[in-house]
């Protein structure tokens, strides 16, 4: 979306490119959590409020015109609201965040709330390719009822 050209969306402000997020579940949901081959995830970016639906769909067919990549159409532009959740921050590597997940799921119990699902979500704040293992930071979160 460019601000200098003609088309720039009604109510565009400059802005940072939100962190990627993955949102996470089991295919089996009698296999462990643990076998990353059970993994199934959605993979996204938060858009800037002023962009729409319309404004989505033009843009994706602005750059497939472009470059060309069939991936494009896979692409979607949907509106997900969490409800009440919990969420840490992990440091360090993806390979550890059970743990982390244990002490959130600790958490909840001990404030009378238990995990709904086994769906989860991660904000992704580092750059795994730029940041060392120890020092990666993601935001884990999960949805939560009484």
């Amino acid at each position: 979306m460019s601000y200098k050209g003609s088309d720039a969306p009604e109510g565009y402000y400059d802005y940072t490119v939100y962190p990627l997020e993955g949102v996470w579940g089991l295919v089996d949901l009698t296999r462990p959590a643990t076998d990353k081959n059970n993994w199934k995830y959605t993979i996204m970016i938060r858009q800037p409020d002023f962009l729409t639906e319309d404004g989505f769909r033009y843009f994706v067919g602005k750059t497939a015109a472009k470059k060309p990549n069939p991936q494009l159409a896979r692409l979607k532009f949907v509106t997900i609201e969490d409800g009440p959740s919990c969420q840490m921050m992990h440091v360090g590597s993806f390979e550890n965040e059970p743990a982390s997940f244990s002490k959130m799921e600790a958490f909840c119990a001990e404030a009378g709330y238990r995990r709904a699902s086994k769906l989860h979500r991660e904000i992704y704040l580092s750059d795994p390719r730029r940041t060392g293992t120890e020092k990666l930071r993601t935001v884990l979160r999960f949805a939560v009822a009484k």
